[in-house]
């Protein structure tokens, strides 16, 4: 892509009503834009950079047999009347034009109609377990939005249900969530800890956040040092500088970002919906559920939030929009054309800086604040030596590479 083609352009200046890192930088560099307290668009940068993650996360839950579906995000009010949730002021109701029709909320979360349509198809032992999940926009009536992508009243999600015979092969498939999660995260370059949170109505215990330290977030979580157990501080009894009921090493307290959260349902919404099953010995039972989510948006995010410079962002190599930023001085367009095309044909993904009104150190300024993995530069300089400037956003040096090279080495 040429940065020149696209629809938006970087900014000098941080929006003045943003006080979060990440709603600065991906403003600044052309990622989002703010459209209302909570509400952002995605321009192109910043959707490569959402696909990417998308891409992470359908990998890992499709390898723990989860099946990938889309539900409607309106939803009618019949549905959160049968678990109890209509009058949850966290969704926004959405009325009809006529008295007549029912009303609806846009989705917030999807376990009510899932369970009634799942009563249409479960029915037997040997109909379980089974795993859905979808990616969808989620609307939540978020009194403090703010943050940036960390807190929002329209947000992209991953929600995963499951239904099984018992508890135990419910808590059988909790484990399995746990470990592919961590990879998600990991591959998303950030070190996730898993905390005991609280349970709730719906719940058959206390449920699990994943959450990732920094200055930033909300909230606050006691993590043993050396075991990183951990616990949200809204249900522990801990205390900073106390002994870890694990291992016995010190506890400190810390603030955290939540990006992903399990829960152990059990069968509070199938017996709402009639989801039974008849079991082996012939007796009928409710589905155990569990619930599973992760904060796509938000999870974009915190890694800005945790990826960053004063120059602008680092990404990591996994999500970044492009891997290389390639950078022509001089007037140089013709070479930078070349170089640009020959590493397009070999596959590799390239931002290419082909302005000529811009100056070098706005180039360079701009290569920061964007942060791809990889700046390319070619100069006269450069091409003296038949060569292409390479340097690594995370390092300050930078090296010569030939260009009859340069494909193999960035491969």
């Amino acid at each position: 892509m040429k940065l020149s083609k696209l629809f938006t352009k970087t900014l000098k200046e941080s929006p003045k009503d943003e006080e979060s890192t990440n709603a600065k930088l991906l403003i600044r560099g052309g990622f989002v834009f703010k459209n209302s307290a909570g509400v952002y668009t995605f321009f192109s940068l910043g959707w490569r950079v959402i696909e990417k993650i998308l891409k992470i996360a359908e990998e890992e839950i499709d390898a723990i047999s989860g099946e990938k579906i889309s539900m409607p995000a309106l939803v009618e009010k019949k549905y959160w009347q049968a678990t109890g949730r209509w009058d949850v002021e966290i969704g926004y109701e959405v009325k009809g034009k006529k008295d007549k029709e029912p009303g609806f909320v846009l989705g917030w979360s999807h376990e009510d109609i899932l369970s009634a349509m799942a009563a249409t198809y479960i029915n037997s032992y040997k109909d379980l377990p089974k795993a859905v999940y979808q990616f969808q926009t989620k609307f939540r009536n978020e009194p403090r939005a703010k943050s940036g992508l960390l807190r929002g009243r329209e947000f992209l999600m991953k929600d995963l249900y499951s239904f099984h015979e018992s508890e135990d092969d419910l808590f059988r498939y909790y484990g399995e969530v746990k470990e592919a999660y961590f990879k998600i995260f990991e591959r998303c370059g950030l070190k996730a800890i898993y905390t005991l949170a609280g349970g709730g109505p719906f719940t058959i215990s206390n449920t699990h956040e994943f959450q990732v330290l920094a200055d930033v977030g909300e909230d606050t979580i006691f993590v043993c040092e050396k075991c990183e157990y951990a616990e949200n501080k809204e249900i522990s009894e801990l205390k900073d500088e106390a002994n870890c009921p694990k291992c016995g090493s010190r506890v400190k307290e810390k603030k955290s970002i939540e990006v992903g959260n399990i829960f152990p349902l059990g069968t509070k919404y199938s017996e709402a919906f009639g989801l039974n099953f008849t079991a082996e010995d012939g007796a009928k039972k409710p589905a155990v559920m569990g619930s599973y989510g992760i904060g796509i948006s938000r999870l974009m995010g915190t890694i800005v939030e945790t990826h960053n410079d004063k120059n602008g962002i680092v990404w990591p190599e996994s999500v970044a929009p492009f891997r290389i930023h390639f950078i022509v001085l001089d007037g140089r367009n013709k070479e930078g054309d070349r170089v640009y095309n020959d590493l397009q044909k070999a596959g590799i993904e390239i931002l290419y800086d082909d302005r000529f009104e811009q100056s070098a150190g706005e180039k360079f300024a701009d290569a920061d604040l964007i942060g791809c993995p990889i700046r390319l530069v070619v100069s006269e300089k450069t091409l003296e030596k038949d060569s292409v400037e390479v340097k690594k956003r995370t390092e300050d040096k930078s090296i010569l590479v030939n260009l009859n090279k340069l494909s193999d080495q960035l491969r």
